[in-house]
């Protein structure tokens, strides 16, 4: 496996660092150790050129790996050479240092080490073949030492600008992370804010709505009543006063706390109760009730989903159905609690069920509990209204 960690002006300055090793090797080599004949000499030089070609032909960024081997071979090839044809204590074997650093910058660890040691030993060699063995032992140990010390610099400066590299790479992860968190919370506080929107809208929906549609249906019968009957028209009036001081006061709670105003501490069977008396006190519409004696303990969602969904399906009874009674049904079963309410009205359209504002905050109210809102004729005329909610730790079989 290849690896490339210098840039174009680090690789051109290694370039003219290589040259001029090779020059300062050449001229010691012809000035200090003259060849003994003229050919020799031509030899020499012409070897010396065909390195310094051979340097310019390092391979590129991504070339096969047995280009790389075979730029290492050649090079080392043509120095051995030298060394084999002028023996002795010359400049020539400083001429491997230029292909033992590109062993190690082209190729991994191990390879570029391999070829560290072939250098050393070709210098051995050329030292004792042409001189003596002493001669070859000592070259090994010296040259040995040297170049193990260089390949390990080398080796060092490699993991230092892979270290660099792998830094940098995953700096630019941990920004690209970051930016990525940022845009997924701003996200996320848009979503925030959007539920926060529709939940208050319901709460406002079911507490003010309710209060303020009783005190219309009251206001119209006290307008009806005015010429024929003035004290029950008043009395009227003043249930709608008590409905606007309440809803009033229903409004400071919601918008200090966006919680339940009523209800809070009494458990549900009782306050179904106490709403529905009062429904049919301010309405004169007559309230069936079925109420369970024992109820589990349910959280505080549950109970104020429960309540609410009373509320407003007793509301729409009053304001759509022109029925003269209706029912409220609360059941448990092993997985859910169900409320039901009918009437015996003139049915709910189509039309007005997808429309209502109240049926669609139910249906998200029964949707954030893992429940549902269905509405249908009810048998014998009018219409049944059924919310139900899983109990805690309980799925939907919905």
């Amino acid at each position: 496996m290849t690896q490339e960690i210098t840039t174009r002006r680090e690789n051109i300055g290694f370039l003219v660092a290589s040259y001029v090793i090779l020059v300062a090797a050449g001229v010691v080599g012809l000035r200090f150790n003259t060849p003994t004949t003229v050919t020799l000499r031509w030899v020499v030089v012409i070897l010396l050129v065909t390195i310094a070609i051979v340097q310019a032909r390092v391979p590129r960024e991504g070339s096969p790996v047995w280009k790389v081997h075979l730029y290492l071979g050649v090079h080392g090839g043509l120095v051995a050479a030298l060394m084999f044809l002028q023996p002795g204590w010359t400049m020539y074997p400083v001429l491997y240092f230029p292909p033992s650093v590109r062993a190690i910058l082209a190729l991994s660890v191990r390879p570029g080490a391999y070829w560290i040691a072939a250098y050393t030993v070709a210098i051995a060699a050329s030292f004792a073949i042409r001189m003596d063995l002493s001669e070859g032992l000592i070259a090994l140990f010296l040259y040995g030492v040297l170049y193990a010390l260089f390949g390990a610099f080398t080796n060092a400066i490699v993991r230092a600008d892979t270290a660099r590299r792998e830094s940098q790479a995953l700096l630019a992860e941990l920004q690209e992370a970051h930016r990525q968190l940022q845009e997924y919370a701003a996200r996320i506080e848009e979503l925030v804010v959007m539920e926060e929107r529709n939940r208050l809208a319901r709460e406002m929906h079911d507490t003010l709505g309710h209060r303020l549609t009783v005190a219309s249906v009251q206001l119209e019968g006290a307008q009806r009543l005015c010429p024929t009957d003035p004290q029950r028209a008043a009395s009227m009036v003043g249930t709608v006063r008590e409905q606007v001081r309440e809803a009033l006061s229903e409004l400071r709670s919601t918008v200090a706390t966006l919680r339940t105003p009523v209800e809070a501490d009494l458990q549900l069977p009782s306050s179904l109760r106490r709403l529905t008396a009062y429904f049919e006190e301010v309405t004169s519409l007559t309230i069936h009730q079925v109420l369970p004696d024992e109820m589990p303990d349910l959280p505080g969602a549950h109970r104020l989903a429960l309540f609410r969904a009373a509320q407003e399906l007793l509301t729409n009874v009053q304001r759509h159905a022109e029925a003269s009674q209706g029912w409220l049904v609360l059941s448990v079963s092993d997985d859910a609690v169900k409320l039901l309410v009918s009437d015996d009205g003139r049915g709910l359209s189509v039309s007005a069920e997808q429309a209502g504002f109240g049926l669609r905050g139910l249906r998200e109210r029964a949707a954030q509990l893992g429940g549902e809102l269905h509405l249908e004729p009810r048998r014998g005329g009018g219409t049944q209204a059924s919310f139900r909610v899983p109990l805690p730790g309980e799925g939907s079989d919905g």
